[in-house]
Formats: C-alpha cells, sequence, structure tokens
C-alpha cells in the first residue's frame, strides 16, 4: 500500500507558517534592537548636553562673582577722587598760604625708608 502524502503537506504548511512567524518576530527584533539604539543615542546626547549646560552655569558664576568685585573697585573711585580733591585742595591752599622760600612737606609729600634687610633679618630669625 502507498504512503499518503497529506500529512508531509500538513507538515509543510506548519513549518511555513512558523517560518512567516519567525520572520514576523525577527522583523520585530530588529525594530526593538533600532529602539534601543535610538535610546541609548539620546541618552548620551542628553548626558553631554547636560554637561555642557553646567559647564555654562559655572562659567556664569565665575563671572558673575568678577561682576561684583568690579563693582566693589568702582563703588571705590568717587572716595578716590574725593581725596585727591581736598589733598589737591590743601596743596592749593598751602603754596597760597606760605610765603617765604621755606618749603613745609606737605601729607603725602613725604619719603619714608623702610628698612627691608632688618625685616627680613629679624623674620628669618623667627623660623
Amino acid at each position: 500500500m502507498r504512503q499518503s502524502a497529506v500529512p508531509s503537506r500538513i507538515s509543510h504548511v506548519a513549518s511555513l507558517a512558523s517560518h512567516a512567524n519567525s520572520a514576523a518576530a525577527m522583523s520585530r527584533l530588529q525594530e526593538k534592537k533600532k529602539e534601543f539604539e535610538a535610546v541609548t543615542a539620546l541618552e548620551r546626547a542628553s548626558t553631554l548636553f547636560l554637561k555642557r549646560i553646567e559647564d555654562l552655569a559655572d562659567d556664569c558664576k565665575v563671572m558673575a562673582d568678577a561682576g561684583q568685585v568690579h563693582g566693589q573697585v568702582l563703588e571705590q573711585w568717587p572716595f578716590m577722587f574725593q581725596t585727591l580733591s581736598l589733598f589737591v585742595t590743601s596743596r592749593e591752599q598751602h603754596s597760597v598760604d606760605s610765603s617765604g622760600d621755606v618749603t613745609v612737606p606737605l601729607t603725602g609729600e613725604r619719603l619714608v625708608r623702610v628698612p627691608l634687610d632688618e625685616l627680613q633679618a629679624d623674620a628669618s630669625k623667627q623660623f
């Protein structure tokens, strides 16, 4: 008796169906891999962007501190000009008031000698 070909056809159809399912699963796996790689790339880009923004924030803090110091220096200039104005005014009054050849040294016009050698010798003895 001859064997039937029907069972082999059914198994052939089943293998085609499983092959189609396998191809769909592989396609889905490839899509998920691409999606994972895209998310990983986005995470790396986000980390790099965060680092750049943090560095920018640090630079802004440095500039803000420098601006405060600059403002403190500029705040002192009016006092400096006021002091210079008082000095010039007292000098002019002194030159008008003084008569004769004798010159009296004014405040701010006196030379002072600082004995650096003695100070350095004293400092070296302490250490």
